[in-house]
């Protein structure tokens, strides 16, 4: 970082400095609230361990097609919603979005038009029965959401008290045939490994139930950037100065919890960030960005002294999974044109009967079903498969052409098409094998809960004080309690630590508003 400077009358002190660890949308989002204060004036830099900017965004091409490897959606595309915002006044949105009616609508996500679900007998099964059991999961889903803050719960985990739930409802089916019963036990497994994706879990199991309803979700239909959500990160990187973010720097240690770790031109510095190259920079605060799967790997190395049990605590118990993409090109579709959706049950199975899973051999049954990137203008023909947790990190492992191989064998069963023609073209996405993500987002775990988050989030030192003013400050996903897992969460967690510094010097009789 540039040597510390006055700023320009006798007297002055000298600019605060500040070190941004990651440049994913939390990073460059305190970096340009910092930057756009009018007091004080920041010495800021960004360091980035990878050579792109955008974190969890990333947008990549397929045959020229603009697809999504990392995050996809704006959840809740409305007022409330900053990164709608942001997006909205850069221009990076269709009409669609920006209508005021899409803004109003309070649905949760944004319904799938027509779709199609295959058995893995190669039948296409009822829309009605389909449609009926996805009303069931959707309607208990939402039971479990009403119990935050109940003195008791009836399970420990979502997953658990789903079950109950439908083993409930067996009992009301006894009129019909064995065979219609186990059908729609396994279009509820299927259910089961949507909302695995959805919470980016490898088991509802792992879910706690009791903070379930925390998690808070904005009105709008959830909406995509028709160009790429990269453009967002692109466009806040534009209007940062040239040069504020070293790439390719990789943090080792941060060094905290002195009042002076080192004096340098004059002034006393009280954080020291060492990088994996040995470079080093002395700075007032830090804002660490890393994502909570890289802290889960790294954080008895990554600060020194370590971090204080709590928020050690915290980081162990909260969750942090994988949920991958698998995007399938075709030369013709097997699909309708108006389909959206493309659904896969395998029969056999129940989500009231634990079975031994052999990755190997069914990792593929883990994916619900395929979305129809639309419209097909823009894509041509694109299936894009979701699949969560331990399958998704064998899939990782795996060739494209053996992944690409056992997917085609997939829809030539389910369609009972043997001749169906493979995909021409493959792409997807490895988050758990990416060295400073480990994973894709965060989800409060059996046994966490919504304080573990506000403890992450909470800066140090927990008691700062004259000699030792905040130095460490934490934002990310994982630190926003309500829109955990989501870009806005990520946003606005940037823009919570950044107001913090940017208080904490702007208060005019602050004990620091002349360091």
């Amino acid at each position: 970082m540039e040597p510390a400077r006055a700023s320009g009358r006798p007297g002055a002190a000298a600019r605060p400095r500040v070190l941004i660890v990651g440049a994913g949308l939390a990073g460059l989002g305190a970096a340009q609230r910092l930057l756009h204060s009018r007091r004080p004036s920041f010495d800021l830099r960004l360091l980035e361990a990878s050579g792109r900017v955008g974190g969890r965004i990333r947008s990549g091409k397929l045959s020229g097609k603009v697809v999504e490897i990392g995050a996809h959606w704006i959840h809740g595309p409305s007022r409330g919603n900053p990164v709608f915002r942001l997006a909205s006044e850069y221009g990076l949105l269709d009409e669609d979005a920006l209508s005021e009616e899409n803004q109003r609508v309070e649905v949760g996500g944004h319904p799938v038009g027509p779709s199609v679900c295959y058995s893995s007998r190669g039948q296409r099964l009822s829309p009605d029965l389909v449609d009926s059991m996805g009303l069931l999961f959707a309607s208990l889903l939402e039971e479990s959401r009403k119990f935050l803050h109940a003195d008791r719960v009836p399970a420990p985990s979502v997953g658990q008290y789903l079950k109950g739930a439908i083993a409930q409802s067996v009992t009301e089916w006894s009129e019909e045939e064995e065979e219609e019963k186990r059908l729609k036990l396994a279009i509820l497994s299927m259910y089961f490994k949507l909302e695995c994706c959805v919470s980016g879990t490898h088991s509802m199991d792992l879910v706690a139930l009791e903070p379930f309803g925390e998690y808070a979700m904005l009105p709008g239909l959830d909406c995509t950037f028709p160009n790429g959500y990269d453009g967002l990160t692109d466009r806040i990187m534009s209007s940062l100065p040239k040069g504020i973010v070293l790439f390719g720097k990789p943090v080792k240690t941060i060094h905290w919890g002195s009042a002076c770790m080192e004096e340098s031109m004059g002034r006393c510095f009280s954080v020291q960030v060492e990088c994996e190259d040995g470079e080093k920079f002395l700075v007032d605060h830090v804002i660490v960005t890393v994502p909570l799967g890289f802290l889960k790997e790294h954080q008895e190395t990554f600060f020194s002294p370590p971090l204080p049990s709590q928020k050690m605590a915290a980081i162990k118990h909260l969750g942090f999974g994988t949920n991958n993409k698998i995007f399938l090109e075709f030369e013709q579709p097997f699909w309708k044109p108006d389909c959206e959706l493309v659904e896969v049950v395998w029969v056999d199975e129940s989500p009231l009967v634990e079975s031994a899973v052999d990755l190997q051999a069914t990792w593929f049954q883990k994916i619900p079903g395929f979305i129809v990137l639309q419209p097909p203008e823009r894509y041509g023909h694109i299936l894009c498969g979701f699949i969560a947790g331990k399958e998704a990190e064998f899939m990782e492992t795996l060739s494209d052409t053996e992944v690409l191989t056992a997917l085609t064998q997939v829809l030539r069963r389910a369609t009972g098409n043997p001749q169906l023609d493979p995909p021409k073209n493959i792409l997807r996405s490895k988050w758990h094998s990416e060295p400073y993500t480990k994973g894709s987002y965060s989800y409060v775990a059996v046994d966490s809960s919504g304080d573990d988050i506000d403890v992450l989030a909470q800066p140090l030192p927990e008691e700062a004080h004259n000699s030792k003013p905040l130095q460490v400050l934490f934002a990310g996903e994982a630190t926003h309690r309500t829109f955990y897992s989501t870009t806005h969460g990520a946003l606005l967690s940037g823009w919570r630590e950044a107001d913090r510094l940017i208080h904490l010097y702007d208060v005019p009789d602050s004990p620091h508003a002349m360091l």
